[in-house]
């Protein structure tokens, strides 16, 4: 009986894990160098799956449950270990629990600024950081890509490998998923749904995982994109940019008084408006012209007159506002100019007609 009992205790009758932690990725069954015998029990409790390895192979992997370890129910298993007919012998091989539970509130943040391509700014650099709640979803691919040989992965380790991989994936998902750095900046709950949808192929795909949710809690900008995005929205609160200018023009009159260089700049641009429409008037200069009486010449740049092509502080002086409006108006194409390279070409007849409008 003495023999009997020392080789029974050489042999695995009951393979289970008993997860009394919430920190645990994936468990190895310790074994102590002892072989599975036929028959045994494998226990697999809710939220666990157990995945067999035998010599680096993946072999059978069970659900929650209790199975009887025959030939039958390891058909993986007796193909790599080449058992033609039901097995007697006891044998070796790895047994892994991994939890399938969702695991939530684990942090992601970018230690350096995301570079995107943005419509509006171009190239823009992020700094993000959130919260996400995922689970496992493939095993095999979880064990092989992630915890690999560890006999007991934490949530911490998880952590550490992940996040630089977190942060590559939420680069390229922003990537494909083309939303302009003003939302990305201003709509936190809407970025993380739009990108979950791309996010999750990738790390499923890669590394066997599921996102059950993305939260951005914060996006930070490069402060010169923060102004932008400030006068754009100054910009919608105004409404018709045209009628704005022509406002900031009264006021630069009222505020230069008659020495000013805003008042001076605001009474040519109102004067050559008003000579406009005397042109334009049944009537007027124009009609006037066509019945022989000559109309007089516009000033030329080089009679000291206003330039023909103007750069955007010039127009700004001429108008009596700030070159920050002038670019806006150009911008939104209420002043037609040409952009070469980055400086703005104003033509003196788009200004004309701006006024005019």
């Amino acid at each position: 009986m003495a023999i009997l009992d020392f080789i029974s205790k050489q042999f695995i009758d009951i393979i289970e894990w008993t997860d009394d932690s919430r920190d645990t990725l994936s468990f190895r069954f310790p074994d102590d160098d002892k072989e599975i015998k036929n028959g045994a029990q494998l226990i697999v409790r809710e939220s666990q799956a157990a995945q067999f390895v035998y010599l680096g192979q993946f072999g059978d992997r069970f659900g929650p449950g209790r199975y009887t370890l025959t030939t039958d129910n390891i058909p993986i298993l007796s193909d790599l270990k080449g058992w033609k007919y039901a097995f007697q012998s006891p044998f070796k091989a790895d047994v892994y629990f991994v939890v399938t539970r969702l695991f939530t509130g684990n942090k992601w943040g970018t230690a350096n600024p995301v570079m995107m391509r943005d419509q509006d700014f171009g190239i823009v650099r992020l700094r993000a950081y959130g919260t996400y709640d995922f689970r496992v979803s493939d095993v095999q691919k979880f064990l092989k890509e992630v915890a690999g040989t560890d006999d007991h992965f934490r949530l911490d380790e998880f952590n550490d490998t992940m996040r630089s991989r977190i942060v590559s994936v939420f680069s390229d998902a922003l990537a494909q998923a083309k939303i302009p750095a003003l939302d990305v900046a201003a709509r936190y709950s809407e970025l993380g749904e739009a990108l979950l949808p791309v996010i999750n192929p990738i790390i499923g795909d890669k590394y066997g995982l599921t996102m059950t949710s993305f939260i951005v809690e914060n996006v930070s900008v490069p402060p010169e994109v923060e102004q932008a995005i400030d006068k754009r929205s100054s910009m919608a609160a105004v409404g018709n940019l045209n009628d704005y200018v022509k406002y900031q023009m009264g006021q630069g009159m009222a505020a230069g008084g008659a020495g000013g260089v805003a008042g001076v700049g605001a009474e040519m641009a109102v004067g050559m408006a008003m000579a406009q429409q005397m042109m334009n008037q049944p009537g007027g200069i124009t009609a006037q012209a066509t019945k022989g009486i000559e109309a007089p010449a516009a000033p030329s740049a080089g009679n000291g007159g206003t330039p023909e092509l103007m750069n955007p502080a010039q127009v700004a002086q001429m108008l009596g506002v700030s070159e920050s409006d002038v670019l806006a108006s150009l911008e939104a194409g209420d002043i037609k100019g040409k952009k070469i390279g980055t400086q703005w070409r104003v033509p003196k007849a788009a200004v004309d007609a701006f006024l005019a409008s």
